[in-house]
């Protein structure tokens, strides 16, 4: 599980801008040389949707969506029970859906994307500028360095610097999502986060968002749950994976990891 766009029928990174040196070497055949096994190779976001699919949240829900908010956001989409990567592997990135025109710079390129204003490092850059601005807020006794973990706990603890910068990541993601609700019409919408607390700080202004934003009918189909592997998720997405190739390409796995 590699945290970018994944050209899944290549084996290789397919984005230079989220992952710089990265695009198009082999990882896949690489390790598969190394390994001698067969080796998939998915976006992180991807494998974390077929995980909750499998063995989470999204049990028997078909059609569903799993948003993966941590350094990066981003989201993968079970459609009709299989993933759905796009022409190349690059469905899924809401991250990099404009959120304001004016906004922010991306590592992507652009501007005002949502990853810009609602990942991990976009909070923890603006909860570091207001306690430099002299904002009042628990957060400036943190000796070493901000951590989205830190934040998200000042925010249970009622710290109102870090409860508003989670309303208003909260509220981002929501408009990215209720797009993608309104284009997609999932089942579910599974929120996952790469620090403990961030979903449940998130869900709120998220869920009052998408209900303001939404059409009634794709908002009544779309719940909106917590993830319930928290971080293995994407591991168990990973090993489900190598089940799911293995049954439908039984004849390549007993390859030993072979091209054939």
């Amino acid at each position: 599980a590699v945290p970018g766009p994944v050209d899944y029928s290549a084996g290789t990174v397919a984005s230079p801008q989220i992952m710089p040196g990265w695009d198009g070497i082999p990882i896949r055949d690489r390790l598969l040389r190394v390994l001698g096994l067969p080796v998939y190779l998915d976006n992180d976001a991807n494998l974390g949707a077929l995980g909750e699919y499998a063995h989470g949240a999204g049990v028997n829900v078909p059609n569903l969506a799993y948003i993966k908010a941590a350094t990066g956001i981003g989201c993968g989409l079970i459609v009709d029970g299989s993933i759905y990567h796009g022409q190349r592997g690059y469905a899924g990135e809401i991250g990099h859906l404009t959120i304001d025109e004016n906004g922010p710079p991306c590592r992507c390129g652009s501007f005002g994307c949502l990853e810009s204003m609602a990942s991990a490092e976009a909070l923890v850059r603006r909860a570091e500028a207001a306690i430099q601005a002299g904002q009042k807020t628990s957060l400036s006794q943190r000796q070493n360095g901000l951590t989205l973990t830190e934040i998200a706990r000042a925010a249970h603890e009622g710290d109102v610097l870090s409860r508003q910068l989670f309303e208003e990541a909260g509220r981002h993601i929501g408009m990215a999502l209720a797009g993608l609700i309104n284009l997609l019409n999932p089942g579910l919408v599974i929120i996952g986060a790469g620090a403990d607390g961030v979903s449940d700080s998130l869900l709120e202004p998220l869920q009052r968002t998408v209900e303001a934003r939404t059409m009634n009918g794709a908002a009544t189909d779309a719940r909106i749950v917590p993830a319930q592997l928290g971080r293995k998720g994407v591991a168990i997405g990973a090993a489900a994976l190598v089940l799911d190739e293995t049954f439908r390409n039984p004849v390549a796995a007993l390859a030993g990891g072979k091209v054939i």
